[in-house]
């Protein structure tokens, strides 16, 4: 235990002392947040004003809630996956440097080694993901505050569920690069690419019928779902209060992925949770796998 406690903390302090890969992972959701901000913040308040009956009227302070709501979870979504293979790229550039081999050398078993990569990429992961998640609480604070504490409580649950996610994915994908130029073509990719495919840059609902079908297939998918739930469940609840017909409400729900279908099915909250355990799980299993598979010590 002590071997381990000390690996993982190796881990986190080579991560945070280099100061421009820190910068770099915490720099990735707050620039998100302005973008998001500045730009895409109108486009959904656009969306959703359009998306309602002339008969209803919305206050601005509801509006304002909604739209922050949906930036919260498109943001928290993508990072906790992103970052997760920023703070990762440790063990791959100990392979590029040569580290490994030297630590694979000494008394230390080779499962101790893999197990502190993963605690140590998921502890720096939720340091970082914890400071955007105060930044996007303060943003959702000044537009439009409906949380309660049971949503702050599972939105928490949630993007610590979807770090452990990122992180599995990221050992996983990880444990095949080699080179510097890998490590850098495989981060592009993922922070580049990440967002679309889990529905967090444009909701599904806005893709085909059958790139839905598809993308439903995807774990991420759900993950992004139940932030998204528990990001906007006080807005609809309001909604509720200030008497909104039903159907207009699941047309709302819909048109942000708070209902996801796979196959025409609808998936519930703990069908949900389930999915991203099982992933999680199969995730992990991956991992041990190829490092009990991989004899040679790089």
């Amino acid at each position: 235990m002590k071997t381990f406690l000390a690996m993982t903390k190796r881990n986190i302090k080579v991560f945070f002392k280099d100061k421009g890969m820190f910068f770099a992972s915490l720099i990735t959701p707050l620039l998100l947040l302005i973008l998001y901000a500045t730009f895409l913040a109108k486009v959904y308040k656009d969306s959703f004003n359009s998306a309602l009956p002339d008969f209803i009227s919305v206050s601005e302070k509801l509006v304002n809630g909604t739209v922050a709501g949906e930036l919260f979870s498109s943001i928290l979504a993508v990072c906790c996956v992103t970052v997760a293979f920023c703070s990762n790229t440790l063990m791959a550039a100990d392979k590029v440097s040569g580290a490994r081999k030297d630590l694979f050398i000494t008394p230390v078993k080779k499962s101790v080694i893999a197990l502190s990569y993963y605690v140590g990429t998921l502890l720096t992961t939720l340091i970082v993901i914890a400071v955007a998640m105060g930044a996007c609480f303060i943003y959702i604070a000044v537009n439009g505050w409906f949380l309660t504490f049971g949503d702050v409580m599972l939105l928490i649950l949630d993007v610590f569920l979807l770090s452990l996610f990122g992180t599995a994915f990221s050992c996983i994908i990880n444990s095949f690069l080699k080179t510097q130029g890998q490590i850098s073509a495989v981060g592009t990719v993922i922070s580049a690419g990440y967002g679309f495919i889990c529905g967090a840059y444009m909701p599904i609902s806005n893709f085909g019928s059958g790139l839905q079908k598809t993308l439903s297939l995807l774990p991420g998918t759900y993950g992004t779902s139940l932030i998204r739930n528990h990001a906007l469940r006080g807005v609809f609840a309001e909604m509720t209060k200030e008497n909104f017909p039903p159907e207009v409400i699941e047309g709302i729900k819909d048109s942000v992925d708070c209902n996801i279908k796979f196959f025409g099915r609808a998936v519930s909250i703990s069908a949900m949770y389930a999915i991203i355990c099982a992933s999680i799980a199969v995730l992990i299993g991956v991992y041990v796998l190829i490092n009990v598979l991989d004899k040679k010590a790089d």
